[in-house]
């Protein structure tokens, strides 16, 4: 949002060591709160990662199958959730053992902080290839005060926010609830969801504090209406594809988490972290097919970490040191059904996967010189699948595999000055299997046997700087090697299911830019380009098709998006922004492609109207302001050419915020 946020001095936390953004050895990007929630639908990460470079999203409208995250090309396989990605939400994971993470449960409504790590990150966080997005929730404020958000808009859009904060002696809350309702542009693609988030900080003394995060998402309703080939989706745009209609494909999911942190420091030198989390989700899902096409899972995922930082001089140069381990559970009770046009039918599948992980890490930073900083880092994963099989009737598939890696990583940092600063980093990165994409083709129980991690190796180089105090860039280029990258294939048998591969030997190469201005107070100009030549350097499939050189597909080549938002004293703000999206292929072999598109969405508000003891912010907006025709998701390499879901057309929202703050009873005591 308009403002001189985006030129201010960032500290980046999401690198575990807290430092200056001009002091990170890798591409990280910031989100502040107004680009999350001020005059936002709220109903997709997207909305506000979009202006990430080097970070592709699709399926924003599909529900069912959740937002579809791809950096660096890495997340863009997925069919279902967040692959390749590591997603952190206020210090606990998000992200499973085995490597998929959702995004149904993250409260943008609450949301204060995003950061962004570009690029394989494996030495600090494990299981990943792409990067790490951390979500951090909004703080009360000194002030306590109570707000409720209407929302409203076209495809009988609606959402209803409550959101209250504050101090309250040591005690600081906030506390959000959501929910929404939404019929969705195409035909069966109705969602609805209710969500509750609460942040508690309990400060215990000058140098110590406890956290508790509570947060249960209960989603009932998210049909699918799956991809469709090109014919239907340039004349027919809304429909469904007929069979996820006729066997009502969908989800429906249920789930609580808490987490707790505690943090503490001694003197200068010394800060220690300790976090637990536990979170319970029931899943239910249909698929558009008959035999086991109807899954159902309950999941217990538990697990927790601990950090220690030890800040001084080495060799008469300052040092600081981390070290620390992460251990996480998860425990999945799965089966499958046959789907009878909807109604569930006989007993297909049934076995429970367990997955541990235990990851130690250790990471140094030292300054060199007053200009130079090197950062090394090195993290070992050890990961444990186990399938116990209790559908014994086409015999006994349980068995186990543990897979196991180290990362290491290596950064340099050069400031010539306070206001620029160039790096080069190199670093390893794995990405296990998960359970889901273990599945065995053939339609048994227990593991492929066929598929492995695939590990990445990463060289980038980059520059950012702030002139003028106006204008903030930063420019990274990169190139990723991928040994046995994992790609989905669907069978013609269980069409809208996905299987894994290995793919030999694939190469990324691309350059990420961005550049933010505020030429006069008020006035915002913000552009983000990438270039992605992602590519396979060896690749034959089980049928015997060479794709070497081929584009990797799922990714454009080229992507450009620019904003130009402007905030008044008075309260008034407008922002028009405008994604450009290159075409992209759609299978492997490069036969089929989605087109470019250009799409351009604006919002317009007044915040903080007073009106007696209330504060009114009214908002409105359009997305897809030109009414551009595109594909929002592709599927790749579904069978007989349903690769497409189109986007919404031009559509309209507005809503308004009603707040009021209290003047605290008691003092805030630190």
């Amino acid at each position: 949002m308009a403002g001189s946020a985006d030129l201010d001095e960032i500290i980046v936390h999401v690198t575990r060591l807290d430092k200056r953004l001009e002091d990170v050895p890798a591409a990280v990007s910031v989100i502040q709160k107004d680009d999350i929630q001020l005059g936002r639908q709220q109903i997709s990460l997207g909305e506000s990662l979009a202006a990430v470079p080097g970070l592709f999203l699709q399926d924003p409208y599909n529900f069912a199958q959740d937002l579809r995250i791809a950096i660096r090309g890495f997340g863009a396989r997925s069919s279902f959730g967040i692959r390749g990605i590591r997603i952190v939400v206020d210090g606990i994971p998000e992200s499973l053992p085995d490597g998929q993470g959702q995004s149904d449960a993250i409260d943008l409504g609450s949301a204060e902080r995003i950061e962004v790590i570009r690029g394989p990150s494996s030495s600090l966080y494990g299981n990943a290839s792409g990067g790490v997005i951390s979500i951090s929730s909004e703080r009360g404020p000194a002030t306590p005060f109570v707000e409720a958000r209407l929302s409203a808009g076209d495809f009988d859009f609606q959402k209803i926010q409550l959101k209250a904060g504050g101090d309250a002696g040591r005690l600081n809350y906030l506390v959000n609830l959501s929910d929404m309702q939404f019929d969705g542009y195409r035909d069966h693609s109705e969602t609805e969801n209710t969500l509750v988030n609460a942040r508690f900080t309990y400060t215990l003394d000058d140098n110590s504090e406890i956290g508790l995060v509570l947060n249960s998402t209960n989603q009932p309703l998210a049909n699918d209406p799956g991809g469709v080939n090109l014919a239907q989706a340039q004349s027919d745009p809304t429909s469904a594809r007929q069979r996820n209609v006729d066997f009502d494909a969908g989800e429906a999911l249920d789930q609580q988490r808490i987490g707790l942190s505690y943090k503490k420091s001694i003197g200068e030198q010394h800060e220690f972290r300790v976090r637990n989390h536990y979170a319970w989700r029931d899943f239910a899902n249909k698929l558009p097919f008959e035999g086991g096409g109807a899954v159902q899972f309950d999941r217990f995922y538990v697990g927790g970490g601990a950090a220690y930082t030890y800040q001084n001089s080495l060799f008469g140069r300052q040092s600081r040191l981390i070290i620390g381990a992460d251990i996480d559970h998860q425990d999945d009770s799965r089966r499958r059904f046959d789907n009878l046009s909807g109604t569930l039918g006989p007993l297909a599948f049934d076995q429970q996967e367990l997955v541990t992980s235990i990851g130690v890490f250790v990471q140094n930073e030292i300054a060199l010189s007053d200009a130079i900083a090197l950062t090394l880092g090195l993290r070992y994963d050890g990961i444990h699948f186990e399938i116990k099989d209790r559908f014994l009737v086409d015999g006994d598939d349980s068995g186990d595999r543990t897979l196991s890696e180290t990362s290491p990583m290596i950064g340099v940092v050069y400031s010539p000055s306070e206001s620029t600063s160039l790096y080069a980093k190199y670093s390893a990165a794995f990405e296990t299997p998960t359970t889901t994409e273990f599945a065995n083709p053939d339609g048994s129980g227990g593991f492929n046997p066929d598929i492995d991690p695939q590990l990445a190796t990463s060289s980038e180089i980059g520059i950012r700087g702030l002139f003028n105090s106006r204008n903030r860039y930063e420019l990274a280029l990169f190139s990723v090697d991928v040994d046995d990258e994992l790609i989905p294939f669907e069978l013609a048998s269980q069409p809208g299911r996905d299987f894994y591969t290995n793919a030999g030997k694939s190469t990324r190469d691309g350059i990420e830019l961005s550049f933010v201005s505020e030429p006069i107070d008020g006035l915002r100009i913000s552009l983000a380009y990438t270039y992605s030549d992602f590519e396979f350097d060896r690749f034959v499939d089980d049928n015997g098709n060479d794709f070497a050189s081929n584009t990797i597909p799922g990714i454009p080549k080229n992507l450009l998006r620019g904003e130009i938002a402007y905030k008044h004293s008075s309260g008034f703000y407008a922002v028009i922004d405008t994604l450009d999206v290159g075409d992209l292929y759609v299978n492997n072999a490069n036969s089929a492609a989605s087109d470019s598109y250009n799409v351009v969405n604006l919002r317009a508000g007044l915040t903080d109207w007073r009106l007696g003891n209330w504060l009114l912010s009214p908002f409105v907006g359009v997305n897809n302001l030109t009414n551009e025709r595109y594909a929002a998701n592709v599927r790749i390499n579904a069978f007989g050419g349903r690769f497409f879901e189109p986007a919404p057309e031009r559509h309209f929202l507005g809503g308004l915020t009603i707040r009021r703050d209290f003047e605290p009873k008691m003092a805030i005591q630190k």
